[in-house]
């Protein structure tokens, strides 16, 4: 199957830069109608991200047994107070193994990169959504949103001066905010994963993409201690712990730009992260652990009326729509380019729950580019599909859990299968 690649530069958006986007965007020319099998391909995306320095790789401290009642949950506080071990994070679901002859889940996985609460308050309106329609979502949080900008130079970016960063420190006011979605969402079940801190990316000099294993250690241990040591760095001390041990809960990420996963593996796995999100997009399909790391990349789904496919993420749109990076298009398009979001989206899902069932993964930014339309697609995706049958709307840990628990030799059968290939779900399982 023929492919053409587009090489996008990086998104600096002009209105403001908490969040900045670029990738390396593939279309696929000859795209199978929906519900009909797909080729293969790789693509990329760009988000954004940026932290504090660390002295040393943090300390996994051990779990604590028994859960606290939700009504009043113990508070084991850990470090300067800017978190608490309050026990097992609520709302998660139980992983069951596929029983013979059963069909499997379609699991959906919404996430955003960045996860700041700004003045568009997007943060809070995605995590209320998801508490409205029955899933959970993955927030992976840029760990200098939580470091103020007169601390900036505890940030010490690889192959960077210190304070350095491609994306904009946050105000006292937005780290507040922040702070308080970050609770919420974790005691409703949403992951806090991580999207690094600096967000650097090619063609800069000194982006991870040219990262040693031994730097991506370094920016780790700094977005580990941006979250751990939020209440030193903001002098906020009268404002209640994170309620969630980060040293536990962090189990994956998503690196700016979808570069450098090669040598972040490595130090993602000596921490024993369970996943990562920092591949580029692939064709639909069910998911592999890459050097003994689930691998979850972005995902190229059939784009409306054309002969291509496009990475199932905001940005990725945008390119196909406006122009490039250009944020603020022809708002006479607006409705139109917002209908082509929304359905690219869904024909992804369409065809994946109408045939392999692999889960789908959709990306995204708290940005108003093109007037906030991609804000409504997604919302418009979510309140259609996290409802129907046999969907689970899912945290990427929540999919880690179940997979986990699936006959590997299963998995490896549904790996084989094309997007849009429905077999005999009642012979397939067998055992």
């Amino acid at each position: 199957m023929p492919r053409s690649w587009i090489r996008i530069p990086l998104a600096r958006p002009g209105r403001r830069t908490y969040v900045g986007c670029a990738l390396l965007a593939l279309c696929l020319t000859g795209v199978p109608a929906v519900g009909a099998g797909g080729g293969r391909g790789d693509a990329a995306d760009r988000a954004s991200s940026a932290a504090p320095r660390a002295k040393e790789t943090p300390v996994r401290h051990a779990p604590k047994p028994g859960p606290a009642p939700a009504t009043s949950r113990a508070h084991t506080v850990i470090g300067d107070g800017s978190t608490a071990y309050t026990g097992p994070q609520p709302g998660q679901p139980a992983p069951e193994k596929l029983k013979p002859g059963q069909k499997p889940p379609q699991f959906v996985v919404f996430s955003w990169d960045g996860a700041l609460e700004n003045d568009d308050h997007y943060f809070s309106r995605f995590r209320e959504l998801a508490q409205a329609n029955n899933a959970d979502m993955t927030f992976f949080l840029s760990g200098i949103y939580l470091l103020p900008k007169a601390k900036r130079t505890l940030y010490h970016p690889p192959q960077h001066a210190p304070g350095a960063s491609a994306i904009d420190f946050p105000t006292d006011q937005h780290i507040k905010w922040t702070l308080e979605q970050l609770r919420l969402a974790w005691e409703e079940g949403d992951e806090i994963g991580t999207h690094f801190n600096g967000h650097f990316c090619a063609p800069d000099k000194g982006a991870g993409l040219d990262w040693s294993t031994q730097e991506w250690k370094s920016e780790i241990s700094q977005a580990y201690s941006f979250v751990q040591n939020w209440k030193t760095n903001t002098g906020f001390t009268g404002i209640p712990p994170l309620p969630f041990d980060y040293a536990q809960e962090l189990v994956g990420g998503r690196a700016p730009c979808l570069e450098g996963q090669d040598n972040l593996l490595p130090a993602e796995k000596s921490l024993g992260w369970r996943y990562d999100a920092s591949s580029p997009g692939d064709f639909q399909q069910w998911p592999a652990k890459k050097d003994g790391v689930w691998n979850f990349p972005l995902e190229l789904v059939p784009y409306p009326g054309k002969d291509f496919q496009v990475l199932s993420m905001d940005f990725n749109f945008l390119y196909n729509q406006s122009g490039g990076d250009v944020t603020e298009g022809d708002p006479a398009k607006y409705p139109l380019w917002e209908r082509e979001t929304r359905r690219g989206y869904l024909n992804g899902f369409e065809r994946v729950y109408n045939g392999s069932r692999a889960p789908l993964f959709i990306g995204n930014h708290f940005e108003t580019w093109n007037g906030g339309i991609y804000m409504q697609a997604v919302e418009d995706v979510v309140k259609d599909v996290c409802k129907r049958e046999d969907v689970r709307c899912v945290s990427f840990k929540e999919l880690c859990d179940w997979l986990d628990v699936q006959d590997p030799a299963v998995l490896a059968r549904l790996r084989n299968l094309d997007p849009g290939e429905s077999p005999d779900w009642t012979t397939f399982i067998t055992k």
